[in-house]
């Protein structure tokens, strides 16, 4: 093997170990518990400037994304919560 064939060779194990390097990365970050938390958390932040659009009948800019399905199962269920507490709270009074 000449020498030019085994530098490209090097090279090319340095750039593919420095892609898995950070795919690894990514996907280490996108299975953190912390980060899912916190984009369910800013996609119901989403969903509920949505729902106070809907009722006060703003129009949403352009430039804000759409609320996604997990954000409005997020805010469902944050609500529900919300009201179960309240509930028990009335209860107890």
């Amino acid at each position: 093997m000449s020498t030019d064939a085994k530098a490209q060779l090097e090279a090319d194990i340095a750039r593919t170990r420095a892609e898995l390097r950070a795919t690894v990365d990514e996907l280490s970050d996108r299975l953190n518990p912390k980060t899912q938390a916190q984009n369910a958390l800013d996609e119901a932040k989403v969903a509920l400037r949505e729902l106070r659009r809907k009722v006060t009948g703003e129009v949403r800019p352009a430039d804000e994304p759409e609320p996604t399905r997990t954000g409005w199962i997020v805010l469902g269920a944050a609500a529900a919560v919300a009201a179960a507490v309240v509930s028990t709270i009335v209860r107890k009074l």
